[in-house]
This record gives C-alpha cells, sequence and structure tokens, in this order.
C-alpha cells in the first residue's frame, strides 16, 4: 500500500466513517418467540442486485478548467468556468461501464474532452499579452470493488483501480504572428481508491455520492462527485450531478510539461441496466 498518499488514506477513512454515521441498519433485531417446524422450508429473500449486470452509463460533463498548464517551459495559468462551455466547446464523448456479480463491482470510466481558455495569463513570457490555451485529454479509470454494504435503501462500495491520463497542450501566444505556438503532450497512471455511497430516497429517487484519491506518475489525482437519479421505465435511470476532477502532474526536475489543474462541473446522463 506504499503508493497510498495521505490524501488517498484520509479520503477513504472519512467515506468509510460516513458508511457508519449515515447506515439505515438497525442495531439490533429481535427474534420471534414461535419455532418453526424441524422440517419447514425456509424463504429467502431475493435481491435485484443478485447475478450478472452491465450498467452502462453515457454522460455529457460540463466541465470547466482552472490551474496552470507548462509547454516547453512556458507556463501560464488558465481560467474557464463551466459557464464558458459553450464558447469554449469544452465537451467529449465520456461513459462508464460496469460489469457487477453479486457484491464484485468493475466499473471502468472513459472520457476525452477538449478544454480550453482564450485569455491565459502568461507566467513567464513578457512579450505576450495573453496565451490561448488547448488540451485534449483522454482519461481511462478501471476500477474493481466489492459492494460491503448491500440493504434496501443504502448500498456501499470500496474500490481500488488506476487512472491512466493523456495530456496534449498547445499555448498560443497573444498577439499572434509573429509570436509561436508551443505544443506537447504526456501520459502518466496513477494509482487510486475510493468509495461509493448509494443511498434511496424513494423506491425510484436515488443519491450517489463517490470519491476517490491516489498518485504515482502525478503529484495527487483526486476527484469527488455527487448525482442525483430517477428511475423510469426499462430499467433506466436518469442522472444529474456536480463532479469535480483535479490533476497535479509535473515530473520532478523537469519544466518541460505542466498539467496542474482542477475541473468543476455540472453532468447529466442515464444509465441502462442490461441485464
Amino acid at each position: 500500500m506504499n503508493w497510498l498518499t495521505k490524501a488517498t488514506k484520509q479520503l477513504f477513512l472519512i467515506l468509510l466513517f460516513g458508511a457508519i454515521v449515515i447506515s439505515p441498519r438497525a442495531s439490533a433485531q429481535t427474534t420471534s418467540s414461535a419455532t418453526p417446524p424441524p422440517n419447514a422450508p425456509q424463504a429467502k429473500e431475493a435481491s435485484d442486485d443478485d447475478g450478472f449486470h452491465f450498467l452502462l452509463t453515457p454522460y455529457i460533463w460540463f466541465a470547466g478548467v482552472n490551474g496552470s498548464a507548462g509547454v516547453l517551459g512556458h507556463d501560464t495559468a488558465v481560467h474557464a468556468s463551466f459557464g464558458d462551455i459553450f464558447s469554449y466547446l469544452n465537451i467529449g464523448l465520456m461513459g462508464v461501464a460496469e460489469p457487477r456479480y453479486n457484491r464484485i463491482v468493475m466499473p471502468v470510466d472513459f472520457l476525452w474532452m477538449k478544454l480550453s481558455d482564450n485569455k491565459g495569463l502568461p507566467v513567464n513570457e513578457l512579450s505576450a499579452e495573453s496565451i490561448k490555451v488547448k488540451f485534449n485529454e483522454t482519461m481511462i479509470a478501471p476500477k474493481i470493488g466489492y459492494r460491503f454494504f448491500d440493504e434496501e435503501k443504502f448500498k456501499a462500495d470500496v474500490l481500488i483501480g488506476a487512472r491512466y491520463w493523456h495530456v496534449g497542450s498547445t499555448l498560443t501566444l497573444n498577439p499572434s504572428p509573429p509570436l509561436p505556438s508551443y505544443s506537447d503532450s504526456a501520459n502518466w497512471v496513477d494509482e487510486v481508491a475510493g468509495m461509493r455511497f448509494q443511498y434511496f430516497l424513494t423506491p425510484k429517487a436515488m443519491v450517489t455520492i463517490a470519491g476517490d484519491a491516489g498518485a504515482g506518475g502525478s503529484k495527487l489525482d483526486y476527484q469527488v462527485g455527487g448525482f442525483l437519479g430517477y428511475q423510469v421505465p426499462h430499467n433506466i435511470v436518469l442522472l444529474a450531478g456536480f463532479r469535480y476532477l483535479s490533476v497535479d502532474y509535473r515530473p520532478s526536475g523537469s519544466k518541460q510539461f505542466v498539467y496542474d489543474v482542477n475541473m468543476p462541473g455540472l453532468v447529466i446522463g442515464a444509465t441502462f441496466n442490461l441485464k
């Protein structure tokens, strides 16, 4: 467990404590005084979660970006709120595929998107008034976990896995021409661990809270999200919520590529239960 950072352990303990505090399971149950006949058949409680399920969740994340980026020694501060989404076309292809067998869960999160800021602030470019920043970002996060709490109204999963990143950055100095553009890319993998909680407000409405954290190729990599879901016919759950993802990638002793950004934004999507 040497790869778990201090932040990972703290997030894991906080989420585990939350599961214990908000769990709706009764602390004790009374037993019936009546003794059933010795050969009477025992009733078995069937659960909709038993057996194999395959969940597919396409979603759209209206992500903003703020932080700092650097290419080939040229650095800039970036800030584009998710309110600028339609100006900067900061959307892409996103989805989660989750095979599940009984209490074993195996979600795989995938996203590809473009992020941009037309008015980045130069850090070490005295000749530039501003910097136009473009990011092409691909992320794949396979995980495996165990549903350690599985009740009618409350479910909790513990998860471990990895998050692969590919980020390409282009910095264009303004005014241009004659000032040049600089481009570069980087690939890395972070190990992550986290938890996911789901509470059913009604048989059809539920709240999901999830988070994870870790490190590896980056100094720190974490995310947290909260979502409201409502089940409609044909095993479909409509989703809306908020996601916050942060990563700090800056190789030691190197100024060639820096990607230290926070990405908050609204999420809408739908989960299809393809049993």
